[in-house]
């Protein structure tokens, strides 16, 4: 069973892995289209930051409303603070608190590692978003992958994946030989192959 400590360290790395690839974004590369339906680089962005800003409040107060999440247009300085203003959070969040991450449950107090585990799946899936819509290659390490997997297998897959505007699509079945990182991508709906 991966520990507090193991799972804060892995999302700090996926935070400074996705920050390297962010850093490599232009201007003019915001209007690429995304393996997210209907985003384009600009909004995927938008929803990343948005994101580090909801997941930072939550930590910081224990719960966060759902406009906390709200998408924020992309800078690279809003990236930086955002995403740096998030790993602080929840190195000082206590991890024996419950969390009531309104995106997973709009009621439930939550664990804190689960709440970590969902935002390092998103920033690790999102990373790999990233790094095809600027023909970059990018694969996580087994470490990450085999944790992202982990998480991925909580995900439901559920109607709500078939709204517009969804971070995840509806599973796509894989093979069962297929690397841990192929399964979670599936299993949130990306082609590892795109």
């Amino acid at each position: 069973m991966i520990t507090t400590h193991s799972l804060l360290s892995q999302h700090a790395e996926a935070m400074h892995t996705a920050t390297t690839y962010v850093s490599q974004v232009r201007q003019s590369d915001l209007v690429r289209p995304t393996p997210c339906a209907d985003w384009d680089l600009a909004a995927l962005l938008a929803h990343m930051v948005g994101q580090h800003r909801g997941f930072t409040r939550a930590a910081q107060n224990g719960y966060a409303p759902k406009r906390a999440y709200a998408p924020e247009r992309f800078t690279h300085e809003r990236w930086l603070d955002s995403a740096f203003g998030l790993l602080g959070a929840f190195a000082g969040a206590n991890p024996e608190d419950g969390i009531i991450e309104v995106e997973l449950h709009p009621t439930r107090l939550l664990p804190y590692a689960t709440v970590v585990g969902a935002q390092l799946l998103d920033t690790v899936v999102h990373t790999w978003d990233v790094a095809r819509s600027i023909d970059m290659p990018f694969t996580p390490t087994d470490e990450l992958a085999a944790e992202v997997l982990r998480v991925a297998e909580t995900v439901p897959d559920n109607a709500a994946r078939k709204r517009r505007g969804s971070a995840f699509s509806p599973a796509i079945t894989a093979d069962p030989a297929a690397s841990s990182w192929e399964k979670a991508l599936r299993l949130l709906g990306r082609d590892p192959h795109l």
